[in-house]
C-alpha cells in the first residue's frame, strides 16, 4: 500500500491498463498535449503516442459516438467528458446507442466503453459547470454507474470498468481529485461493481453517502459521536449495480437512515435508494427516510449561495440529530 491522490490513482490506472493492453485508448477534449483540463491524463500522450491518446473536437456527440464505434470494433476506449453538465449534448448516442447496442444485438456486440465524467461543484463554477448528473442515467438500462469516493476505489473501480464488457459511466468528483489515501500496488487490484463498503460502524443512524458526500458524512459522524450518536456510514461505490443488501443490513441494524448526495434532491439517486428501502425494509424503520441533497435550484456562482444550495456537513449533523429522537 502507498498513499497517492484520487487524481493520481486514475492516471496510474489508465497508464497501467494502456501498457498492459494495446487496445486501450483514451479520447476526449484536451486529453493529449494539454494533459486533460483537470490534469488527470498527464503525460499519457508522450508515453503512448497520438494514435492512442487523441484530442477531439468540442463535440460530446462525436466523442461518445467515436467511443462506441471503437468499442464495437474491438478496442477498449476510455472517453473523457470534462464536465458532466455536457453529457446531455451526447444524449442520443449515450441513451439510444451506447446503452442499447449490446441488448439489440442479442449480446453479440460487446461494448467495453468507459466514459469518465467529472461531477459535482468545484466552487463558483455556476449553473452549467457544477451539476451532479449521476441520477439522470440511473433510469437508462444498459449503463453501469460508478461513483468512487476514495483513491483506492478510483483505481479499483476504473480497472474493473476498463476490463469489463459493458459501458460504464465513471463519475469523478472534482473536489476529490486532491484527496489522498492508501492504494494497493497490486497491478491487478480491482473493486467489483455492486459491492458497497461500510466506512464506519455505528448503531444509531445509517448514512448512505454517495461520492463527494463521503468525507462530509465521516466528518459529521465524528461530531455526532461526541454527542453519543453512533453513525454508520455506507459508501455504495456503484449506483448501477446497487448493493442493496449492504444498505438494507445497515438499515435493519440502526432503524434510521439518511441518504446523502450532491445531486439535486428531486429525483436524485437518493430517491431510488429511499424507494428501495421503503419497499424492502420499511418494517425496520423507526423514523422517516431523510434525504440530504442539493436544493432544487440551479447552482449559483456566489460562494455563499452555493454553500446554501449544496448539502453541508452541518446538514448531516442536524438530520441525524433529528432522527435520533425517534424511539419506538
Amino acid at each position: 500500500m502507498r498513499t497517492i491522490t484520487y487524481s493520481q490513482a486514475i492516471y496510474e490506472t489508465m497508464r497501467e491498463e494502456m501498457a498492459r493492453d494495446p487496445n486501450v485508448i483514451l479520447i476526449g477534449e484536451d486529453v493529449g498535449i494539454f494533459g486533460g483540463v483537470w490534469g488527470v491524463s498527464g503525460d499519457l500522450v508522450k508515453l503512448f503516442g497520438e494514435d492512442r491518446v487523441r484530442d477531439t473536437p468540442i463535440s460530446e456527440t462525436a466523442i461518445v459516438g467515436a467511443g462506441l464505434g471503437a468499442a464495437m470494433m474491438g478496442l477498449r476506449p476510455i472517453v473523457e467528458i470534462m464536465f458532466g453538465d455536457f453529457m446531455p449534448v451526447a444524449g442520443d448516442q449515450l441513451v439510444n446507442q451506447v446503452a442499447k447496442a449490446r441488448y439489440m444485438s442479442g449480446g453479440k456486440a460487446k461494448i467495453p466503453l468507459t466514459i469518465r465524467v467529472t461531477t459535482g461543484a468545484p466552487g463558483s463554477a455556476a449553473a452549467q459547470h457544477s451539476q451532479s448528473p449521476e441520477g439522470w442515467y440511473m433510469n437508462v438500462p444498459g449503463l453501469k454507474i460508478a461513483v468512487p469516493a476514495t483513491p483506492e476505489d478510483a483505481k479499483g473501480l476504473l480497472r474493473t470498468a476498463i476490463r469489463g464488457e459493458d459501458p460504464v459511466l465513471f463519475f469523478e468528483h472534482k473536489m476529490l481529485y486532491a484527496l489522498k489515501g492508501e492504494v494497493s500496488e497490486d497491478p491487478d487490484f480491482a473493486v467489483p461493481f455492486g459491492q458497497a463498503a461500510v466506512r464506519r460502524q455505528g448503531k444509531d443512524v445509517t448514512v448512505v453517502a454517495i461520492g463527494g458526500m463521503l468525507p462530509k458524512a465521516l466528518e459529521a459522524a465524528e461530531t455526532l459521536a461526541a454527542e453519543g450518536i453512533e453513525v454508520e456510514v455506507v459508501d455504495p461505490r456503484t449506483l448501477v449495480p446497487l448493493d442493496k443488501e449492504t444498505i438494507l443490513a445497515s438499515v435493519r441494524k440502526t432503524s434510521r437512515v439518511i441518504v446523502a448526495h450532491e445531486a439535486h434532491k428531486r429525483l436524485g439517486p437518493g430517491a431510488e435508494i429511499a424507494a428501495m428501502i421503503a419497499e424492502e425494509a420499511i418494517g425496520y424503520l423507526d423514523g422517516p427516510i431523510v434525504r440530504v441533497a442539493a436544493r432544487n435550484v440551479p447552482l449559483p456562482y456566489s460562494p455563499e449561495l452555493e454553500n446554501y444550495v449544496l448539502p453541508q456537513t452541518q446538514d448531516l449533523v442536524d438530520a441525524a440529530r433529528g432522527l435520533a429522537k425517534y424511539r419506538l
